[in-house]
This record gives C-alpha cells, sequence and structure tokens, in this order.
C-alpha cells in the first residue's frame, strides 16, 4: 500500500498540499508536498539520530543495510508494478535494477564488516627520538554526520531512497535525509517503508533514515542549507546540480557536493580495429546508444572516428540498425521535451548533418544521428553538451592528430572508450595520457552503457561529469565520501573508538 506521505524519524507525516505523479500508465496518486519546515525536522531528528548510529558498531550497522535488503526484495512485486507504472520501464529492468539496490546495500554491509575502509594507522611514540620526542599517533577515517541525498530521475531504485549514496552514507555510520524525485514517489513511499520496517526491526534510531517527497526549489534548498547537513549525494542535471553545488559553497559553514551531471562518454575508435570490425562495432554502438532509450548516464552519445570508406560504412551499418529501433517511452514527459530541444539544437547548428531523423513526440523517444567534423566539433563547444536519450554524433577526423585534438578538447567525463585491435597500441598509448585526465573510467573494446557495483568501480570524473574529481558514486570506494580522518595524539585506548581495539 503507497501511504503518500513523508517518513520523518519514524513516522509518516502528511502536508497542507498534495501533488500528483504522473505515470507513464496506471493510475494518477496524490502525495504529500515537502516544506522547508518538514526538512528542518528531519534533519534534526538526523543530527539526534548520528549520536547513537554514528558510533554504532560495524557489526550493527551491517545488520541494518542487510536488513533493508531483505525488506527491499520482500516488497518486490509492488516495488515493480508501481516502478513500471511511473518509469514507464519495462518490468525486467524494474527487476534488474532491485537486484542491483539489494546488491549495492549486502556489499557496503560486507566491505564495513571487513574493515579496510577505516585506514587505520598508528606510529608508535618516540619518547627519546632527538632533537624532539614524538607522540604516540593513531588515524581513522570517521563519519561525517547528517547528509541528503537527491533522488535519481532514471534510476528509481538503484540511484534513489536506498541506492548507492544512501547505501555508503548508512554504512560509514552517517544518517540520511532523502529527498525523493517527484517522477516516482509511490517506488519511492513502497522502499521508505522498507527501510522504516528495518529501522523497528533493528532498533536503530528512527532519525537514521527519513524521505521528504515533493516540493518546489525552496524544499531543495532548504536541504543543502540546513546547518546540520554535512555533505550530500546527487545525481540529475547540469543546471540543477551546479545550483546546488553553488548553495552548498556559499553556506556559512561550506559543505561537499557529491553531484553526477553529465557527460557524452565519447569512443575513439583506432583504424585497425575499425578495418577489421567495423560492421559489429557500428551493431554493437547501436543497441547500447538505445538500450534504455539513451537515459543511462553512460550513454555513449558520441564516436570519434578518422574519416574515409571504414567511417562511411560504419555510419551506414549505424543508421541501419538504428532505424530498425521503435519509440520508447522516456522517464518523464520532461525529460522527453528536453531530449526534443537537445535535438533541434544540434540539428540547427552549423556544420552538422543529419542521417537519420525520425518522428517522436509526447513521452516517446525515437533515435536520431548526426555527423560533423572535427573541425567543426573543435569550433563549437556546445556539440559536447549532454543530450539525455538515444542521440548519436560521429565526428570525422582528418586523422590521428586531429583525434587527440578532440580528446584534449573534451570537458570531464564519466567515460572514455578506445575500440582498437593489437596493431592500434602505439596510437592508443598516445590517447591514455588524455583519457585518464579526462574520463573516471577507460574503457578499452566495449560499450560503458552498465556500471558494474565492486571495489574498483570509479563513477565520476573531472567536471561538469561530476561535482568533484576524487570520488564515485559507485562502488565501494563510494564510501569515502562520507568519511573523515581523524588523528587520535596519545588518547588512552580506554577513550579510542572500538575499531582501534
Amino acid at each position: 500500500m503507497i501511504l503518500g506521505h513523508h517518513l520523518i524519524a519514524g513516522e509518516w507525516v502528511a502536508g497542507e498540499a498534495t501533488f500528483s505523479n504522473a505515470p507513464a500508465h496506471g493510475p494518477v496518486r496524490d502525495f504529500s508536498v515537502g516544506t522547508p519546515a518538514h526538512v528542518d525536522a528531519a534533519a534534526k531528528a538526523a543530527e539526534e539520530a548520528f549520536w547513537s548510529y554514528g558510533f554504532s558498531s560495524r557489526a550493527e550497522r551491517a545488520a541494518f543495510l542487510n536488513k533493508i535488503a531483505d525488506e527491499i526484495d520482500a516488497r518486490g512485486e509492488a516495488i515493480t508494478e508501481i516502478g513500471t507504472q511511473e518509469s514507464g520501464l519495462p518490468a525486467a529492468r524494474l527487476q534488474g535494477e532491485r537486484g542491483r539496490t539489494v546488491g549495492q546495500l549486502r556489499l557496503f554491509a560486507s566491505h564495513i564488516e571487513k574493515g579496510d575502509y577505516l585506514d587505520r594507522r598508528h606510529d608508535l611514540a618516540l619518547p627519546d627520538r632527538q632533537p624532539l620526542a614524538r607522540p604516540e599517533l593513531r588515524l581513522m577515517q570517521r563519519p561525517v554526520g547528517p547528509v541528503a541525498v537527491f533522488g535519481a530521475s532514471n534510476f528509481p531504485l538503484a540511484f534513489s531512497t536506498a541506492g548507492g549514496d544512501t547505501a555508503s552514507a548508512l554504512a560509514a555510520g552517517c544518517p540520511v535525509l532523502v529527498k525523493g524525485h517527484s517522477a516516482h514517489p509511490g517506488t519511492s513511499d513502497i522502499v521508505a517503508q522498507a527501510i522504516s520496517a528495518a529501522i523497528t526491526a533493528t532498533g536503530v534510531h528512527p532519525g537514521v533514515f527519513s524521505q521528504i517527497q515533493g516540493g518546489n526549489r525552496a524544499v531543495g534548498q532548504a536541504v543543502v542549507q540546513h546547518p546540520l547537513i554535512k555533505a550530500v549525494g546527487f545525481t540529475g542535471s547540469l543546471g540543477g546540480g551546479r545550483a546546488l553545488f553553488d548553495l552548498c559553497a556559499t553556506r556559512p559553514d561550506p559543505i561537499p557536493f557529491f553531484g553526477e551531471l553529465g557527460s557524452v562518454n565519447p569512443m575513439f575508435l583506432l583504424p585497425h580495429a575499425m578495418q577489421a570490425r567495423g560492421e559489429a562495432i557500428a551493431k554493437g554502438w547501436s543497441g547500447s546508444l538505445t538500450m534504455g532509450a539513451g537515459q543511462f548516464c553512460t550513454n555513449p552519445g558520441v564516436a570519434v572516428v578518422i574519416e574515409g570508406a571504414d567511417c562511411d560504412a560504419f555510419i551506414k551499418t549505424v543508421t541501419d540498425a538504428l532505424a530498425l529501433v521503435g519509440a520508447q517511452t522516456m522517464l518523464t514527459d520532461g525529460i522527453a521535451q528536453a531530449y526534443r530541444s537537445g535535438r533541434d539544437r544540434i540539428r540547427t547548428s552549423a556544420g552538422v548533418q543529419e542521417v537519420l531523423t525520425s518522428t517522436c513526440d509526447l513521452r516517446n523517444a525515437t533515435p536520431f544521428l548526426f555527423t560533423t567534423t572535427g573541425k567543426e566539433w573543435l569550433a563549437n563547444e556546445t556539440l559536447g553538451e549532454e543530450i539525455f536519450g538515444p542521440l548519436g554524433m560521429v565526428v570525422k577526423v582528418r586523422d590521428f592528430n586531429e583525434m587527440l585534438a578532440v580528446a584534449t578538447s573534451l570537458h570531464g567525463q564519466l567515460t572514455c572508450t578506445l575500440h582498437m585491435d593489437a596493431a592500434d597500441t602505439t596510437t592508443a598509448r598516445a590517447l591514455m595520457p588524455i583519457l585518464e585526465r579526462k574520463a573516471g573510467r577507460i574503457l578499452a573494446n566495449g560499450f560503458p552503457t552498465g556500471v558494474e557495483v565492486c571495489d574498483s568501480m570509479v563513477h565520476g570524473g573531472p567536471f561538469p561529469a561530476s561535482t568533484n574529481f576524487g570520488a564515485t558514486s559507485v562502488g565501494t570506494m563510494a564510501i569515502r565520501r562520507f568519511l573523515r580522518p581523524v588523528c587520535y595524539q596519545d588518547i588512552p585506548v580506554d577513550l579510542l573508538p572500538s575499531d582501534f581495539k
């Protein structure tokens, strides 16, 4: 049953006003509208919870995370039903995303139980050292305090109420205040119910998790500017993320804003790979570009190819493959409109040729394919701006030197991909230093759509891919965002955190 209210410190709280969701199909439902007063109550409850939860044992937090996963799975059918209605995504996608969500929770539970993330260090005292004695020093990572998380439009589960930001913050010992996304409030409602049940079952402080639904910009501003919030996790648009980032930076006490904002995820197709398997690469790109209507932050929107016969054949194969893809339902009407606006911006740009055109309206998306030259790309910075949806651009460069220039011109990216054969190693080696500076993840002979949740994953990159190039929002290293190092000098053992003992 969908409750339609905010969850604040264990209580389901109604608001004076309501808003309606806009499902792709199924019934329209009403939900309470959040206010700055709701935010204040949730932040104060989170601060109160921190005095117990922030100093709880790793085993206690791991049990809590695993119980959340159990409760989400127990509501699996209900989550899939409302999730497909609100997002238009197929049931298989929602089921897979639920598996990823509970997998993240269990992964972080296992990760903190191992204790390696604490980065414990110990320098023994050297009382006889000359000319100065050294005190005994210990270092360990400690939780920062209450964390705010903004749900994402394109992942109703894995990047929303109980997604990676929430899981990593709770694992670190930080209470969480979630600002639910208005695109899928019903899905968020049921997941919040699962977290509430886990709180009751494990006995943690109820202020450890709250969720505020709906609300205008003032609510988002209240979240990031509340003095008790100590860090923010965000996945969304460049404009919205940059506005929140600026608010965090201009607080009387600035706090870190970990925003994942935008990326075109360029691919560099090297000559020998193109000659040997250009057709296969073209078909693979077409599938990756249109997966989930292109609504992935790692969607590979740009292919950089040296002009010539292999390039022409590649473009034809991509065009033929994309032409077979029908209309797909996008996550929201707003996302669909933004996709069409992006298409129109590209199609009217100087030096851009439209190779595949189609018709899409309402909440639907169909593929588009454009080409441009390396020279035009370098002259028009807006061609490198993300368009969220199944739109691809082939950048035809004169030679490898111009390919290097295109790579150098890139802004920060989540991913960059090399398609290469062994004979391309020398040219690939020349690209690697550039790509390392541009992206958080570099691939060879694959497609970046899809992000593995594991120890080695980096989902982040230089701005505007993210607002903090030293962080990741996916993988166990994501926990570092919500920790800070504390040094203990000559502190008696009985006063040290239990993880030192």
